[in-house]
């Protein structure tokens, strides 16, 4: 194993979250959970309650670009260019590919039939390294989060600094009891 695929494998197993980008020009990167199986980087996604992968051009038999941050201080440690397969439902590779990621699917609200929603309205990728990594650029890559329904930015509500106060003295005077 050269130092370069000993370098992936090790940052990418040990990284909670990599950033996935498609080959297309203009798709931006989308942070993603994944596993690292038999020597490449899985991912499962699209369906109900999973994460999304519809606009990053993750097609079967393209290539996509994977930075690895680092799990302790978030920094980038490595960006690799990875050759994208969709998995078949129920075939080896995706049988042994679910087993691990199942392990890592953390808050899954049917644990027990996890496998079967995946084969039903899943798509299950593998990111194999094509050997070559990049040059990590300078600077911070920040982009807008992608528009999701989940963000509730509004103001704080006139009266809670108040209902906040009045809580704490409370509570400052049930201790003193």
């Amino acid at each position: 194993m050269t130092q370069t695929r000993a370098l992936i494998e090790e940052a990418t197993k040990k990284s909670g979250l990599v950033w996935v980008r498609g080959a297309e020009a203009g798709t931006a990167a989308r942070a993603l959970w994944h596993v690292w199986h038999e020597g490449a980087l899985h991912l499962v996604g699209d369906g109900p309650g999973e994460q999304p992968l519809t606009g990053l051009g993750l097609a079967d038999g393209a290539t996509a670009s994977v930075t690895v941050r680092s799990k302790d201080k978030g920094g980038r440690l490595v960006e690799w260019t990875a050759r994208v397969s969709e998995l078949a439902p129920g075939g080896d590779a995706w049988t042994a590919a679910v087993a691990d990621l199942k392990g890592k699917r953390l808050n899954a609200p049917d644990a027990d039939r996890i496998e079967e929603r995946w084969a039903r309205e899943c798509r299950v990728l593998r990111l194999e390294p094509s050997g070559e990594t990049a040059e990590l650029p300078e600077g911070s890559l920040a982009a807008a989060p992608v528009p999701t329904g989940a963000t509730t930015r509004r103001p704080v509500p006139a009266g809670l600094p108040k209902l906040l106060a009045r809580g704490a003295r409370k509570a400052r005077k049930a201790r003193r009891r």
